[in-house]
């Protein structure tokens, strides 16, 4: 196999390592040449990726040779065979996802839908990456912003008065602008399940924007999707 011109690359994010653990798996763990089609379809799709439209300028940038090396690299951390120059991602995504082949299938599928919804549209800068990867984040964040989505939720709740639903917390003393800032909307389904449909009312829930950045911090740490009864047992002092 040809040795890479990749140097100065950006380092392989953990959807594009979960892609890659994708097709490791439908291939049942046979690289193949970096001319054979799977390869060659997978680099064209990691370079697709929107935050990578500037190192995607650069030909060497998720080449063919570039996927398989990956892909041996992968097959290192899965059987101790072949490469041993794997990342400390690789490592991470095969102690994470290396039992859960249908789980990597389902990401690898939301993650193409992904990159189509996102084109080449400016995603949200995000300071937490979800266990779903990058892509999945920066979208589930936008639609957590999107004013109409919240707007929806406020008014759908504000009869009943406003409250986090993980820490009970409410203001109805503030003034309505004042008290709205407080709220937040939290998509209870992740991306990889939802999909790009409409959001509904059923798929939210209103935090204060502390409980709303502590559920997803620990989401992270346990780079899982938590719902919002374990959020209450973590969040809420017992």
């Amino acid at each position: 196999m040809a040795v890479t011109q990749g140097h100065g690359n950006p380092k392989w994010t953990r959807d594009e390592t979960l892609l890659a653990l994708d097709l490791y798996f439908t291939l049942k763990g046979l690289i193949p040449s970096p001319k054979a089609p799977e390869i060659i379809a997978l680099s064209n799709l990691l370079r697709s990726l929107p935050y990578h439209a500037e190192a995607a300028k650069q030909p060497t940038f998720r080449n063919p040779d570039g996927v398989g090396f990956k892909l041996m690299n992968l097959r290192q951390v899965a059987t101790g065979k072949g490469l041993g120059n794997v990342s400390t991602m690789d490592r991470q995504i095969w102690k994470e996802f290396g039992e859960r082949e249908d789980e990597v299938h389902t990401l690898a599928a939301a993650i193409r839908v992904g990159i189509a919804v996102a084109g080449a549209e400016q995603l949200p800068e995000i300071e937490q990456e979800l266990c779903e990867g990058r892509l999945l984040t920066a979208l589930h964040v936008r639609r957590e912003r999107n004013p109409k989505v919240r707007k929806m939720l406020l008014d759908d709740r504000r009869s009943a008065g406003l409250r986090c639903e993980i820490c009970d917390l409410a203001r109805p003393d503030l003034k309505e602008p004042l008290q709205d800032a407080m709220f937040e909307a939290h998509h209870l389904v992740p991306l990889a399940e939802a999909g790009e449909r409409k959001t509904k009312l059923a798929d939210l829930a209103l935090l204060c924007a502390c409980c709303h950045r502590l559920l997803h911090r620990a989401m992270v740490l346990k780079t899982r999707w938590i719902g919002l009864v374990e959020a209450r047992a973590i969040i809420v002092p017992g």
